[in-house]
């Protein structure tokens, strides 16, 4: 099986070809893959389902073997690789209007060397709610960005990060699970965020906790458009426009490699 993986920000994908396959990806060949001890490891995968011209359809995988509705590192990541599936090392000079298909939702890019910026769709970000997790009563922001959130005004401490994650991820409030993120207001203009990821865990960044978060704060009048999102492994930046987004940030290939086509498991 050959593969390449990437990395957004810290946040990393392997990415494969369903029409290079031997094997077809199982959930539990997925979570062989992404083990950091006996696998390639990564915090997800992408897999290309097809490819027409400048539109991929891809299949996002969590590490722990579920799939995930959209992603904005694996989406970014996906643009950066069917650029240079189009037009070769030139992509990296010239911008690159695409299209990626995820979870029925249909997103653009524009490639500019490592940059993309991501038009993402539709964001809805829902009232504000209370929520009694682990006997403490907290305030949230539900947030949908084609997959679900839940955003807090609270400092991103570590600590605070891996006791409440999990529990708000699982609680059920969220019967399909939600991506939680932490935010710290630095001004109108910049967020400080921590992000627990469903399915995935505690993660140096995620594309659409950014959006959330950002989506969160303009609509609770915590920042303004366009928000500088600081998240543990950089900087992406959040236009929210009416009921809409785009995200711009980073997404770097980092090897190539092959496999054995037997499952691992």
């Amino acid at each position: 099986m050959r593969f390449s993986k990437w990395q957004a920000l810290g946040n990393d994908y392997l990415l494969v070809e369903r029409a290079e396959l031997a094997v077809p990806l199982t959930p539990e060949r997925v979570r062989a893959l992404c083990d950091r001890h006996y696998g390639v490891g990564a915090d997800g995968l992408l897999e290309i389902r097809s490819q027409v011209g400048v539109e991929a359809h891809v299949e996002i995988w969590n590490p722990d073997g579920s799939t995930a509705e959209l992603s904005g590192n694996g989406t970014r990541i996906a643009a950066r690789w069917l650029a240079g599936r189009i037009r070769g090392e030139a992509a990296k000079e010239e911008e690159e209007a695409l299209r990626i298909l995820v979870g029925g939702r249909l997103t653009v890019a524009v490639v500019s060397g490592s940059s993309v910026r991501m038009h993402l769709g539709l964001v809805h970000v829902g009232a504000n709610e209370r929520l009694d997790v682990d006997g403490e009563e907290l305030e949230l922001t539900p947030v949908l960005v084609g997959n679900p959130h839940a955003v807090l005004r609270r400092e991103p401490s570590r600590r605070d990060l891996l006791r409440l994650g999990p529990l708000i991820e699982r609680h059920a409030r969220f019967p399909q699970r939600t991506n939680v993120q932490l935010v710290r207001v630095e001004s109108r203009s910049e967020l400080t965020v921590a992000v627990w990821e469903r399915g995935a865990g505690e993660t140096l960044s995620s594309g659409t906790s950014a959006v959330a978060a950002a989506a969160a704060a303009v609509r609770n009048g915590w920042a303004e458009s366009p928000v500088a999102v600081r998240l543990p492994g950089g900087e992406v930046r959040v236009e929210v426009v009416g009921d809409t987004a785009y995200l711009t940030g980073p997404a770097e290939e980092v090897f190539r490699g092959e496999l054995p086509d037997e499952p691992a498991v």
